[in-house]
Protein backbone atom coordinates (compact mmCIF):
# COMPACT_ATOMS: atom_id res chain seq x y z
CA UNK A 1 0.00 0.00 0.00
CA UNK A 2 1.57 3.50 -1.06
CA UNK A 3 1.94 5.73 1.67
CA UNK A 4 0.13 9.49 0.81
CA UNK A 5 0.38 12.40 3.94
CA UNK A 6 -1.32 15.80 3.19
CA UNK A 7 -0.30 18.94 4.99
CA UNK A 8 -0.74 22.57 4.56
CA UNK A 9 -4.14 23.03 5.20
CA UNK A 10 -5.88 25.53 7.93
CA UNK A 11 -8.44 28.42 8.17
CA UNK A 12 -8.20 31.45 6.08
CA UNK A 13 -10.13 34.42 5.15
CA UNK A 14 -11.98 34.71 1.98
CA UNK A 15 -9.41 35.79 -0.58
CA UNK A 16 -6.50 34.12 1.15
CA UNK A 17 -4.19 31.49 -0.43
CA UNK A 18 -2.84 28.26 0.87
CA UNK A 19 -0.59 25.53 -0.52
CA UNK A 20 -1.58 21.65 0.24
CA UNK A 21 1.83 19.02 -0.21
CA UNK A 22 1.36 15.71 -0.33
CA UNK A 23 4.49 13.86 0.35
CA UNK A 24 4.93 9.83 -0.34
CA UNK A 25 7.17 7.67 1.53
CA UNK A 26 8.46 4.87 -0.02
CA UNK A 27 7.95 5.51 -3.68
CA UNK A 28 8.41 8.08 -6.00
CA UNK A 29 5.29 10.21 -6.94
CA UNK A 30 7.25 11.02 -10.49
CA UNK A 31 6.39 8.01 -12.06
CA UNK A 32 1.92 7.91 -10.83
CA UNK A 33 -0.76 10.11 -11.65
CA UNK A 34 -1.52 12.17 -8.73
CA UNK A 35 -5.16 13.38 -8.06
CA UNK A 36 -6.42 16.11 -5.76
CA UNK A 37 -10.00 15.90 -4.08
CA UNK A 38 -12.00 17.59 -1.76
CA UNK A 39 -14.94 16.70 0.09
CA UNK A 40 -17.05 19.16 1.95
CA UNK A 41 -19.38 18.25 4.66
CA UNK A 42 -22.98 16.57 3.51
CA UNK A 43 -21.17 16.40 0.05
CA UNK A 44 -19.88 14.12 -2.22
CA UNK A 45 -15.74 14.09 -3.18
CA UNK A 46 -15.07 15.98 -6.22
CA UNK A 47 -12.16 16.14 -8.14
CA UNK A 48 -10.43 19.59 -7.62
CA UNK A 49 -6.88 18.98 -10.33
CA UNK A 50 -5.17 15.96 -11.47
CA UNK A 51 -1.63 15.60 -12.90
CA UNK A 52 -0.59 12.76 -15.00
CA UNK A 53 2.75 11.22 -14.74
CA UNK A 54 4.07 12.90 -17.46
CA UNK A 55 2.71 16.75 -16.07
CA UNK A 56 0.27 17.31 -17.98
CA UNK A 57 -2.35 18.70 -16.02
CA UNK A 58 -6.49 19.06 -15.42
CA UNK A 59 -8.32 21.53 -13.18
CA UNK A 60 -12.06 21.12 -12.09
CA UNK A 61 -14.14 24.65 -13.77
CA UNK A 62 -14.91 25.31 -10.30
CA UNK A 63 -10.97 25.77 -9.31
CA UNK A 64 -9.86 26.82 -13.09
CA UNK A 65 -7.89 30.15 -12.57
CA UNK A 66 -6.81 30.15 -8.86
CA UNK A 67 -5.81 26.69 -8.37
CA UNK A 68 -2.05 25.71 -9.50
CA UNK A 69 -1.11 21.44 -9.41
CA UNK A 70 2.99 21.09 -9.76
CA UNK A 71 5.68 18.84 -8.87
CA UNK A 72 8.40 19.01 -6.70
CA UNK A 73 10.68 16.26 -8.18
CA UNK A 74 13.71 16.85 -5.34
CA UNK A 75 10.78 16.83 -2.67
CA UNK A 76 8.92 13.98 -3.49
CA UNK A 77 5.68 16.36 -3.34
CA UNK A 78 2.53 17.44 -5.34
CA UNK A 79 1.78 20.72 -4.29
CA UNK A 80 -1.62 22.70 -4.66
CA UNK A 81 -1.30 26.14 -4.47
CA UNK A 82 -4.67 27.67 -4.39
CA UNK A 83 -5.30 31.52 -4.47
CA UNK A 84 -8.47 33.56 -3.90
CA UNK A 85 -10.22 30.91 -1.57
CA UNK A 86 -13.85 30.83 -1.11
CA UNK A 87 -16.19 29.59 1.64
CA UNK A 88 -17.19 27.12 -1.29
CA UNK A 89 -13.85 25.57 -1.24
CA UNK A 90 -13.94 24.36 2.32
CA UNK A 91 -13.91 21.33 2.97
CA UNK A 92 -11.15 17.79 3.64
CA UNK A 93 -8.28 17.54 0.55
CA UNK A 94 -7.03 14.39 -0.36
CA UNK A 95 -4.41 13.51 -2.53
CA UNK A 96 -4.33 10.42 -5.00
CA UNK A 97 -1.97 8.14 -6.49
CA UNK A 98 -2.52 6.17 -9.58
CA UNK A 99 -0.24 4.73 -12.50
CA UNK A 100 -2.68 4.19 -14.54
CA UNK A 101 -5.94 5.60 -15.17
CA UNK A 102 -8.48 4.28 -16.75
CA UNK A 103 -10.97 6.95 -17.27
CA UNK A 104 -8.17 9.27 -18.11
CA UNK A 105 -6.73 13.04 -16.84
CA UNK A 106 -9.43 14.78 -18.67
CA UNK A 107 -12.27 12.56 -15.96
CA UNK A 108 -10.12 13.13 -12.98
CA UNK A 109 -12.28 10.96 -11.40
CA UNK A 110 -11.64 9.70 -7.42
CA UNK A 111 -12.80 5.67 -8.60
CA UNK A 112 -9.81 6.13 -11.04
CA UNK A 113 -7.50 6.07 -7.87
CA UNK A 114 -6.81 3.07 -5.72
CA UNK A 115 -3.84 5.10 -2.99
CA UNK A 116 -5.37 7.92 -0.76
CA UNK A 117 -3.76 10.03 2.10
CA UNK A 118 -6.07 10.70 5.44
CA UNK A 119 -6.76 14.37 4.14
CA UNK A 120 -5.79 17.87 5.53
CA UNK A 121 -8.58 20.29 6.50
CA UNK A 122 -9.06 23.72 4.18
CA UNK A 123 -11.41 26.25 5.95
CA UNK A 124 -12.78 29.40 4.36
CA UNK A 125 -14.35 31.61 6.77
CA UNK A 126 -14.63 35.25 7.66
Amino acid sequence: QLQLVESGGGMVHPGGSLRLSCTASGFRLADYNIGWFRQAPGKEREGVSCISNSDDTHYDESVAGRVIISRDYARNTVNLRMDNLQPEDTGVYYCAAEKELDYGLELCADFDFQSWGRGTQVTVSS
